[in-house]
């Protein structure tokens, strides 16, 4: 049974767990000890989107190899692009994940094994109905989200990335859930899947509470919140706050059903669970905003990015710790395959004996 760790504030508990005390050291931490923990990990920096040796698909193919044999976990940034209002840009999604992910990848290297990074396969990405026919939004239909993902997945594998966190920054968690276990179906591999929806993993830190830079809104879309994390994560032309503008979402049902963006308040439903309940975007925030950027500051995800950061740091350190570089969990435990069945798959690619996994019957439906 989890046992729980309170703090001064009655809204926010931690699991008594190593997640759950990481949280609770950081939610406890200075403003001094959370700046030195985001200058361990280069927070600001540039960019690194086409930098050399930043993404597998970056760096010279001999150094993948090396990086991989030392660290074989792979984080797949996923993004979209979204009308984000006029004070901000439609990529902002994909830059936030991006650059949480390039940073983490630094910090690692540092420590002689640095996490893989992939570059975004879904700069473009699925969405809930109510963002529909908005100006600066695509939307992707779901099959072809799910479809990408999958086969991004399965070249990975096949490439000797076995353990893969796909770090999702859009409301599109439902479609890449279904992608992770449709993989898991249809090709039944040994290996650690993940997707982890890093706001809601750091949820307790995007909570307004009384205290010095802290967030005065709950979490929503395009606001205080995301605003907040482009100021301090992007390069200054990205966002410009002479633009911000507070809106409203307007609902037809009483407040209480459906919860907001990081599920903060643990209502019955989560915010994509329904339609109907709620205005469209275009006849409600034509704007691209639901909330108030306004109040936005680059002190303000100080806190929430050095939890997602060192968070994310510990996820992959025990990912390896369990699982060292070109070991997998147990074949038979986590498939219906067998391990002779599997035995040539899972050398490293490109060796004396390796089969690439396109090779490999499917399984499953």
């Amino acid at each position: 049974m989890a046992t729980w760790i309170t703090t001064e504030h009655p809204a926010i508990v931690f699991e008594d767990s190593e997640v759950g005390r990481l949280k609770k050291d950081l939610w406890e931490a200075s403003e001094q000890e959370i700046d030195r923990i985001l200058a361990d990990y280069e927070v600001p920096a540039p960019p690194e989107l086409g930098r050399p040796d930043s993404y597998i698909q970056t760096t010279v193919r001999e150094e993948v190899v090396a990086n991989r044999r030392k660290n074989d976990v792979v984080l797949i940034p996923i993004g979209c692009t979204e009308n984000h209002g006029r004070h901000t840009v439609s990529g902002l999604d994909t830059f936030m994940v991006t650059q949480i992910c390039e940073a983490v990848r630094r910090y690692t290297a540092k420590q002689g094994r640095p996490v893989n990074l992939a570059l975004p396969p879904l700069n473009y990405g699925g969405h809930p109905y109510h963002h529909i026919g908005m100006p600066g939004t695509v939307i992707m239909p779901e099959e072809v989200v799910r479809e990408t993902l999958i086969n991004v997945m399965l070249g990975l594998w096949n490439d000797g990335f076995r353990k893969q966190i796909i770090v999702n920054n859009h409301g599109q968690l439902w479609v890449l859930e279904s992608a992770l276990h449709e993989f898991m179906y249809r090709y039944q591999l040994p290996g650690v899947f993940q997707v982890l929806d890093w706001h809601r993993a750091v949820r307790e830190f995007f909570f307004p509470v009384d205290r010095e830079n802290s967030l005065e809104t709950h979490f929503v879309h395009a606001d205080e919140a995301e605003t907040s994390v482009g100021l301090l994560m992007f390069p200054p032309e990205m966002v410009n706050m002479s633009l911000a503008e507070k809106t409203e979402g307007r609902g037809f049902l009483p407040a209480g059903h459906f919860d907001t963006a990081v599920d903060a308040h643990r209502r019955p439903h989560k915010w994509s669970e329904g339609e109907g309940h709620i205005a469209i975007e275009m006849a409600a925030t034509p704007e691209g905003v639901v909330g108030d950027p306004t109040r936005a500051t680059a002190a303000k995800a100080k806190r929430p990015v050095a939890a997602i950061l060192k968070y994310l740091t510990q996820c992959v350190g025990e990912i390896i710790e369990a699982f060292p570089s070109g070991q997998v969990p147990p074949v038979e435990e986590v498939t219906l395959r067998t391990a002779e069945e599997m035995e040539p798959y899972l050398k490293e690619p490109g060796t004396p004996g390796w089969k690439p996994v396109y090779a490999l019957p499917r399984r499953g439906f």
